[in-house]
């Protein structure tokens, strides 16, 4: 997920030559059908989970079972740690069969790392309602969004977003990508791989709720979506119309809970 590279740094009025964890980015080239979907900037790890929560999430199959084969090519996980020291970039590609071949296809969409990335047109009256009798509190909001941020990454390179799925049981997973909307899609590939039933779950991430992550969990039906950082107020307007609840701002003893606050007890 890093490599080491060399630096100059700068400390307290001092240049001298050193080194430092960067996070690596890699382009995923998506093919669907035969046909180019997109290419991903991602980090190289659970690629399988990302190009099944991708396609889920943009309703290119409806469930698990669409998928025919999901084959990857490129230098992935196993070489992972063989990569980070010879200081070589990947390429990634997969490709899918589906059920249905005749699928409405993207046409070469770019997902890009950042937060400004290519992301679907957003038609909130087209958009599904949560449906979930899930009910939570700020005591376990706050622990486990206490529980996702520890990462080792982060704390080595500064630079990954972290998304969590917690169930009624606790956590399910923790997954680290440069894109935050990239671990939410891996992190809902996991759970359609591993037979999750999202009404029951709470999502937790490290960075800004925008629209694009509010739509993601509608289409997955996870009826709360929590994090440290802000939210946007097309995500509000969003979550209020379609039953997400929606925390913000979870830090330390404070949060702020934007839509659906009737999900979120106060048991403290």
């Amino acid at each position: 997920m890093y490599i080491t590279v060399p630096c100059i740094k700068y400390d307290n009025g001092e240049m001298f030559p050193s080194s430092h964890e960067v996070v690596m980015e890699v382009p995923l080239a998506v093919f669907v059908n035969g046909r180019h979907a997109l290419t991903a900037m991602v980090s190289p790890t659970m690629i399988e989970e990302f190009v099944t929560g991708f396609l889920y999430t943009e309703k290119i199959i409806r469930k698990l079972e669409d998928i025919e084969s999901l084959h990857i090519e490129g230098n992935g996980d196993k070489n992972r740690e063989e990569n980070r020291e010879e200081n070589l970039p990947l390429t990634l590609s997969a490709s899918v069969l589906t059920e249905n071949p005749s699928s409405i296809m993207l046409s070469g969409k770019t997902v890009l790392s950042g937060c400004g990335g290519d992301t679907s047109y957003v038609d909130a009256d087209r958009l599904p309602k949560i449906q979930s009798d899930l009910i939570t509190d700020v005591l376990i909001i706050k622990s486990i969004m206490k529980e996702t941020l520890v990462s080792d990454l982060h704390s080595r390179t500064g630079g990954i977003h972290i998304v969590g799925l917690f169930g009624q049981d606790g956590k399910i997973c923790v997954i680290e990508d440069i894109g935050r909307h990239n671990a939410l899609d891996k992190v809902i590939g996991y759970g359609l791989k591993h037979g999750v039933d999202f009404s029951r779950t709470v999502v937790t991430c490290s960075g800004r709720l925008s629209s694009e992550m509010v739509r993601k969990c509608l289409i997955a039906n996870i009826p709360v979506i929590a994090s440290r950082g802000a939210t946007t107020t097309l995500a509000i307007s969003m979550g209020e119309q379609a039953g997400l609840t929606i925390i913000g701002f979870v830090r330390s003893q404070k949060m702020n809970i934007y839509t659906g606050s009737e999900r979120v007890r106060n048991q403290e």
